[in-house]
């Protein structure tokens, strides 16, 4: 009899009417359950179109009622009418209303870490250019950095971008630098005004960077999210739908215990795990030696655990930190060194990810 992971398959085998993308990566699955040949599905879906909640159900009831052992299929569909309608009367309802500023990002992925303190934004900034790069010399189009760390947004500084963002159409244009385009809330506040919102203030921003941020044409977007699993976190793939996670670590027990429980919520949400990286790996010595200052094995225990691949180990240098103070990214600045080619190994693994998808 087919199992909730054979489910879920056939669920990503059902696109959105009018899109390339499936439900589940749209983020409209909320629950999947199974008893005795019996299948409940249930869909959350936003929009003003009548018929696309006919034809997903359709959809849901073919796809799921195939497969071995199923008897029943019911669909429990929750439908919300958007709060903007296209000016467009052919366009109304033909996506879901939270793609509608995102329908030109092809990939978004996230970068999350269980606790604080383990350089993801700076995995993050590098990431990004380390993917920039390699866009370019294929020929394609860029990438973004979307800041969710609301209460400490660093990704302006570390990407050296600066200056408030301008409005057009009635949509932000983000900040660029090294052909990045970003958003955060340090474009939007002063450098010594902190940021002392409650848990609706912090999902109604996350979601207006997702809906009225023109990031335009974007092979990928990286999220950065802040760290933990709040909020920011559930209301972001509750808005966006993420192709994959990547999770940062170090390698203390400390952090990569954190790690993995922060990490298994992607999993409720149906988010995939693209891999671990693992930060501040060890310092190494002019004579090739490396000194394991914060132990070893946490990202490698952290991987296996969540049955994802080990990314990459990145050295401790003090360059990486030289870098992000300066706005200067050590993929940009010394691309020849350890680590900006660590960087760049690891963004090839993560374009093939998503390419396979």
């Amino acid at each position: 009899m087919a199992d909730k992971e054979q489910i879920q398959t056939a669920l990503k085998s059902i696109k959105f009417p009018g899109f390339s993308r499936d439900i589940v990566s749209f983020g409209l699955v909320r629950e999947v359950e199974i008893e005795d040949g019996k299948v409940l599905i249930g869909v959350e879906i936003t929009t003003a179109d009548s018929t696309i909640p006919e034809r997903i159900a359709a959809d849901i009831k073919s796809a799921v009622g195939a497969l071995d052992g199923i008897q029943d299929v019911k669909v429990r569909m929750e439908i919300s009418q958007p709060q903007q309608q296209p000016s467009s009367a052919g366009a109304a309802g033909s996506q879901p209303s939270n793609s509608q500023a995102m329908q030109k990002v092809k990939y978004a992925i996230a970068v999350a870490s269980g606790k604080g303190g383990v350089g993801k934004s700076t995995v993050t900034v590098n990431l990004a250019c380390a993917l920039q790069r390699l866009l370019e010399e294929a020929g394609k189009s860029g990438v973004g950095i979307m800041d969710c760390d609301i209460y400490g947004p660093s990704i302006p500084l570390m990407l050296g971008a600066a200056g408030r963002p301008e409005l057009e159409n009635d949509m932000i244009v983000p900040i660029e630098n090294f052909g990045v385009r970003t958003m955060s809330m340090g474009f939007l506040v002063d450098e010594d005004t902190p940021v002392v919102w409650r848990g609706p203030m912090i999902m109604k921003t996350i979601q207006q960077f997702a809906q009225n941020v023109n990031w335009g044409e974007l092979e990928i977007l990286v999220v950065d999210l802040p760290p933990g699993t709040g909020d920011a976190q559930l209301s972001l793939v509750q808005t966006l739908p993420l192709e994959g996670a990547v999770i940062v670590t170090t390698p203390q027990p400390a952090a990569a215990n954190v790690a993995r429980r922060g990490a298994r919520m992607f999993d409720k949400v149906s988010v995939p795990l693209l891999g671990v990286i693992e930060n501040m790996s060890y310092l190494e010595a002019p004579d090739g030696s490396r000194q394991m200052l914060f132990g070893e094995g946490g990202g490698s225990e952290t991987a296996q655990s969540l049955e994802t691949p080990l990314l990459g180990q990145l050295p401790i240098d003090q360059n990486i930190r030289i870098g992000c103070d300066k706005g200067i990214p050590i993929v940009i600045s010394d691309p020849d060194s350890k680590a900006a080619k660590v960087f760049m190994e690891i963004a090839r693994q993560v374009l093939n990810s998503l390419v396979k998808k």
